[in-house]
Order: C-alpha cells, then structure tokens, then sequence
C-alpha cells in the first residue's frame, strides 16, 4: 500500500515548484531528509541526486535517486516524478518510486504526492514497517506539507515554524505532567484536550492534510516519463 498526502497551498505556482525543486529550498521544510545534492547533469537526461536522513543524533542513512519535471502542462498542472533506492543495510527503505503534483484550483494550488517503497530486513522490516515506520513516514510527510504552506502563505520561515512546533509540544507536554503531579484525577481529560485542541494558526500540523486520496478526478498518480530510469547504485 503506498502513501497519500494532499494540501492546499495558496500561493504563486513558480514560487511553489522553486521552493519543492531546489534542494538548498526542499530540505528546509522537509522533515524526512536531512541532506538533498543533485549530481551533474547530462543535457535531456533526467536529474540524479543524493539524499541523506538522519535517523539518530550520530546516525544518517544515505540513498540515491532520479527525477524528471514537466512544469508546461495546457491546464497549468505540474508534475514531477522520482526513483530512489538505498544501498545503506541500515535504511529500512530498499528503493521506490514516487510522485509530485501541483494542480492549480480557484482556491489554491493542490499540492500532493504519492510514493511506494520497498523495506528491508525480511519479515522483520515488513513489520516494523507496518507498525511504526509507515506512520512515522506518513505523519512526517504530512506535516512537512503544511509546513511548506505556512512558509508560502504567511511567510514564516520553516526553521521559525519548527521552534513554534516544539513550543507547542512543550506546553501541551507539560499540562499532561502538571495535571498528573497535581490533580491525577483530571489527568485524562487533560490528556485528551492536549491532544484534541487544534493547532495554533503558525503552527505546522499533519492533521490538516488529506492523508488518503479524494474521490475525484486528477488524483491518480501520473505515469512516469519514458526518460525516468532506475537510480544508479553505485
């Protein structure tokens, strides 16, 4: 099963694709990836890169990939597809493939991606996968997403968004341990209110991305360019 995510973004369609396609612009927002170095590029062959996530304060795994955009649809649409694959034994992420699409609307710019990967690590990684890694994966996703909006939007910077996110967790954090220090009794519904409440406005936050695809036309992924190869490994 592959992953989902939809936003809606207002904002100029240039300063969108410039800010998802260049890298030094991309890993600001993007909490999933730590490192994004596109490789020399032949004239009219797709783009390659490298990427790097740090898993642990001393830990990265690294990955290579390929891409293509078409950003000169007649509808105005956008599209940019990818390979990736991971020869670090330490990525649970074997290789994969995945999209990007920027579809203009009255209200906003929808901005979705959908991708597919393969884990390592047998039986095991298929479960870790399940369990943990898929909805980590899912919820980082969806909360670099809107993260991108707040910065396109209301022009707060992603490193700024960040610091008002862990506030946030910290403040809520804190109730919770107050009220069961305090007044164990109410600490449930302190719980639940600290989950529940909406985010602050400035605040990024995976909850408001669709994390399924809409029942309606222009949400299938697209198919690749007959140019996009598999990554190089080497």
């Amino acid at each position: 099963m592959g992953l989902y995510i939809e936003t809606l973004i207002r904002a100029d369609p240039d300063e969108l694709w410039d800010r998802t396609q260049q890298p030094e612009q991309h890993r600001r927002w993007d909490l999933r990836f730590t490192g994004i170095d596109y490789l020399p590029r032949t004239p009219g062959k797709p783009q390659h890169f490298r990427y790097t996530t740090r898993v642990l304060p001393c830990l990265k795994v690294a990955g290579v990939g390929v891409a293509a955009g078409d950003r000169h649809h007649p509808d105005g649409t956008r599209t940019f597809v990818l390979r990736f694959s991971s020869p670090d034994p330490l990525s649970l992420i074997e290789d994969g493939s995945g999209y990007w699409r920027y579809i203009p609307t009255e209200n906003g710019i929808r901005f979705l991606t959908g991708y597919h990967y393969r884990s390592r690590w047998g039986r095991f990684g298929r479960l870790v996968d399940r369990l943990a890694f898929r909805p980590l994966m899912r919820w980082a996703t969806a909360w670099s997403f809107d993260r991108l909006r707040l910065w396109c939007e209301r022009g707060i910077p992603p490193e700024r968004s960040l610091r008002y996110a862990l506030g946030d967790s910290t403040v809520r954090l804190s109730a919770v341990v107050l009220a069961v220090v305090a007044v164990p009794v109410a600490s449930l519904a302190v719980a639940a209110l600290a989950v529940l409440l909406p985010p602050l406005p400035f605040t990024p936050a995976a909850r408001r991305c669709l994390r399924h695809p809409p029942e309606r036309t222009g949400s299938a992924p697209p198919a690749p360019p007959a140019a996009l190869i598999a990554p190089e490994t080497s």
